[in-house]
């Protein structure tokens, strides 16, 4: 169960008035429950935009591989015992997504 589905519940156990969270809490009735409850939707100050910019550009180069490993090669689960095996099986992972990003990329270009 993703958490932004006892979004209240785990609220309920807040000591401060802020609430820091991500797009995937976003809903009207959140919103909604948000400002009966108190809670201020304000801004990031400068600093925390352009820390949230520099981790943003990470991300979006790391996360549509976890991404396609986690939903088109049987998720990240590794169920090895040995690690030169689970490094292999990271390994060859890696490789079939590669080669699926230079096919992908290869059919773009023509």
């Amino acid at each position: 169960m993703h958490d932004s589905q006892v979004f209240f519940e785990l609220l309920s156990e807040n000591t401060s008035k802020e609430v820091w969270a991500d797009s995937a809490y976003r809903s009207e009735e959140n919103e909604w429950m948000l400002k009966a409850g108190g809670y201020r939707n304000r801004p990031l100050n400068k600093r925390a935009q352009q820390s949230n910019r520099r981790k943003s550009r990470i991300r979006a180069r790391v996360e549509p591989v976890f991404g396609s490993m986690e939903n088109e090669m049987g998720g990240l689960f590794i169920r090895m015992i040995g690690r030169a095996r689970a490094k292999t099986k990271i390994g060859l992972m890696n490789l079939v997504y590669h080669l699926k990003r230079c096919a992908s990329l290869w059919k773009s270009r023509q």
